[in-house]
């Protein structure tokens, strides 16, 4: 079938719409028509040449849609359904078997190739192939050929334009809540970095029952929104010192808890440095490959634990649908971080996401 795609060539330039024709799903792969697409910095990291990627290549990684059609093999879901796209993981190995698929050992080939094991595409132009399966799903288009591992049933009582972000970036601030540290109630948990990460971490925090949810944030507006969905305290590091505010919450002790969304290596070393004695800090932020964390290893020996957690270390196929209800209930509003744009403004959400004027971008196809 001929489709729409944001195609991605060159760093050095936008997406380009541009019409493609896209194959049959095999035998373990599924036909969606997307509703919706969430634009998270990973896409716009391999458009920029960031994340080395082959070219051209169809980007997108948090895609919501209906089900057309099934390959022979699925069984999973049927046309009709409402399904999120996540990653594509192979079910079977150590990793998968436990639940987290996130370390799946076959990650690198089914997610960042943007192709097929076998090394064969579902897209093609007139000038040949055009890189797919990115994430199993490449998302950035009206239709996607879709690894079944990627596919997500939810409610269909749901909104589904809203749910596409529940995918990746918001799975992963709120995972690093719930699954990485498991905070227990009344606990102190400080978060470092207000956008769609962090947020989804205060979101979470306060479903979890956190006493003291502290926000720090250079943005008064992100300080702002955190106040409203559910940041007990908010910090400006530009105007108030972090450590002397987290004395006086917790009477010197420090907090039980930290999740650092910035992406900065300075930052990680504030949230480090904030927790007490048996706290634990959980890294969710992506820096330069070789830099280095400082410790003081006295500070750390005390008992405080840092772990790193990819996409929340959650299960997708059950993580994403109970977001979804938390969604439904009003316990979890993703909707107060996402700004819609058209699928021709896709370069606007690119800019705008990177400038820090929108939070979430999402993309109606």
């Amino acid at each position: 079938m001929e489709i729409t795609a944001a195609v991605s060539e060159k760093a050095t330039e936008g997406f380009s719409l541009k019409q493609l024709q896209l194959g049959e799903p095999r035998a373990d792969e599924v036909l969606v028509k997307l509703v919706a697409t969430g634009l998270c910095h990973t896409d716009i990291a391999a458009h920029k040449g960031v994340i080395s990627m082959p070219a051209p290549v169809v980007l997108g990684h948090e895609g919501a849609g209906v089900v057309v059609r099934v390959g022979a093999g699925v069984s999973k879901v049927a046309p009709g359904d409402h399904v999120v796209l996540s990653l594509a993981s192979c079910g079977v190995c150590d990793k998968c078997s436990i639940g987290m698929p996130t370390y799946c050992r076959q990650h690198v080939p089914l997610n960042w190739l943007a192709q097929r094991t076998d090394g064969s595409v579902s897209l093609h132009d007139e000038n040949g192939d055009v890189h797919s399966h990115f994430f199993g799903q490449s998302s950035f288009a009206q239709y996607a050929v879709v690894n079944v591992s990627s596919i997500v049933p939810v409610d269909k009582a749901i909104p589904l334009e809203y749910l596409g972000p529940l995918a990746c970036g918001l799975m992963t601030g709120a995972g690093a809540v719930m699954n990485t540290l498991r905070p227990h109630a009344g606990s102190t948990l400080v978060v470092f970095g207000l956008g769609a990460v962090g947020l989804a971490a205060v979101m979470a925090a306060r479903v979890v029952g956190c006493g003291h949810i502290v926000a720090v944030d250079i943005k008064e507006n992100r300080l702002a929104l955190a106040k409203e969905l559910g940041a007990t305290e908010v910090i400006n590091p530009k105007t108030a010192n972090v450590d002397e505010v987290l004395n006086q919450l917790t009477e010197g002790r420090g907090a039980d808890y930290s999740v650092e969304a910035a992406g900065n290596a300075g930052v990680m070393a504030d949230a480090v440095r904030v927790l007490a004695e048996n706290g634990k800090c959980v890294l969710t932020g992506v820096v330069p490959e070789g830099e280095s964390l400082p410790l003081d290893i006295m500070h750390f020996i005390r008992g405080r634990t840092v772990q790193g957690s990819i996409m929340g270390d959650a299960a997708p196929v059950m993580f994403i649908p109970m977001l979804a209800q938390l969604f439904q209930q009003g316990r979890f509003p993703i909707d107060r971080l996402i700004r819609f744009y058209a699928m021709n403004e896709i370069n606007q959400a690119m800019a705008d996401s990177q400038s820090g004027e929108t939070i979430k971008a999402v993309i109606r196809m």
